[in-house]
């Protein structure tokens, strides 16, 4: 039988960056998951319920096509004063996002669901962010290029953003949208190794 493969249950090229960057060439797939639809029917689940059931959802919309390989799901979400935050979508709310963290201490949530055919790893990775005090004339040609509207937190570490995180406590993987060492404890829990998924 031939190596798995690795399938990335997403169509984030931030998470398929990191796996590129770190060897390994995905199959991506986008998953057919409403998240909108199933935020909303756990409405008093934790934070870290929130995001590993998004997780799972987008890994098992995905490997049922693909049995005898890795599918990774992933889904991220900034943690404020109590309350997640997702995805942003406008310019008017990324400028509104930036108003409440700018110079505050967040936390982004970040939960895995990796499924091979040995089994099933789920895990979440909280990483600090303390934010810079940005400047409205920032925000505002932030929120215009239009980079951090489909981002968790309403910003990207490795792009623009990055100019406005002065810290980070944890992974910085995670913050960028899959954690390595996550995805490596998966791989290891079920006997695969991680250079065998290098390109070579």
């Amino acid at each position: 039988m031939s190596s798995p493969r690795i399938v990335l249950a997403s169509t984030s090229p931030s998470r398929l960056h990191i796996l590129r960057t770190a060897g390994i060439e995905p199959l991506t797939v986008a998953p057919n998951v409403n998240e909108d639809s199933l935020i909303a029917a756990l409405p008093d689940a934790t934070s870290v319920r929130i995001v590993e059931q998004l997780a799972q959802a987008k890994a098992h919309a995905v490997a049922p096509e693909y049995p005898n390989d890795i599918v990774i799901g992933g889904d991220s979400m900034l943690l404020l004063d109590g309350h997640l935050q997702g995805k942003p979508h406008t310019e008017g709310k990324t400028i509104e996002r930036w108003h409440q963290q700018s110079g505050r201490t967040a936390e982004l949530v970040t939960g895995h669901c990796v499924v091979t055919p040995k089994g099933e790893h789920i895990e979440v990775a909280i990483t600090s962010l303390d934010f810079a005090k940005v400047p409205e004339e920032d925000i505002r040609a932030y929120a215009a290029t239009g980079e951090p509207l489909e981002c968790a937190g309403a910003f990207t570490l490795e792009a623009l953003g990055g100019w406005f995180v002065d810290g980070i406590s944890g992974d910085p993987s995670s913050v960028v949208g899959l954690s390595l060492p996550v995805v490596r404890r998966a791989l290891y829990r079920y006997g695969y190794s991680v250079s065998q998924f290098w390109n070579r």
